[in-house]
């Protein structure tokens, strides 16, 4: 299995597909803007929206790398990434859902157009294979968390099936 096919195989089982643990889109299923701005008593974690929110500004730090896209502008530190939005505004929830999916989606077309010997290219630093295997393995760390929320809240089904 070459580099590319191995990246694209994560980026669809990081997002999408079901193996060792959920995907990001299962993890986000059916929750409302309620559900996605829950915190733990006491603040000690992220709400989902803004792990959400997290993940979307590092894919698309890649996505304007990876298109020379000059315009896109990086926060000043880690803790500038994790935005909430409105407790109880289901539209910019669902307007946050999909732009994940756009950007997953774009993440994963871009892949899909590099020729292999472009993933050795750095961008700027790392090259193009790290980065994305960065980002799958930080959408994976995200993810658990955003389980274990739904966990606490109580909106993750008490036995699901899995592969």
């Amino acid at each position: 299995m070459s580099k590319k096919e191995l990246l694209q195989n994560g980026v669809n089982q990081v997002f999408y597909e079901e193996e060792w643990y959920p995907p990001l889109s299962e993890a986000l299923k059916n929750l409302t803007a309620a559900q996605a701005s829950w915190q733990p008593e006491g603040n000690a974690a992220n709400t989902i929206w803004e792990n959400v929110n997290h993940l979307l500004i590092f894919k698309e730090r890649l996505l304007s790398r990876l298109h020379k896209d000059e315009t896109f502008v990086a926060p000043q530190n880690n803790d500038e990434t994790f935005v909430q939005g409105g407790a109880h505004d289901e539209d910019a929830w669902q307007e946050t859902v999909n732009r994940t999916l756009h950007v997953h989606e774009a993440l994963q077309s871009s892949l899909a157009s590099l020729q292999e010997e472009a993933l050795d290219q750095p961008s700027p630093a790392l090259p193009v294979w790290q980065q994305y295997l960065n980002i799958l393995l930080h959408d994976a760390y995200h993810t658990g968390q955003i389980v274990q929320l739904r966990k606490l809240q109580g909106s993750w089904p008490a036995k699901r099936s899995y592969l």
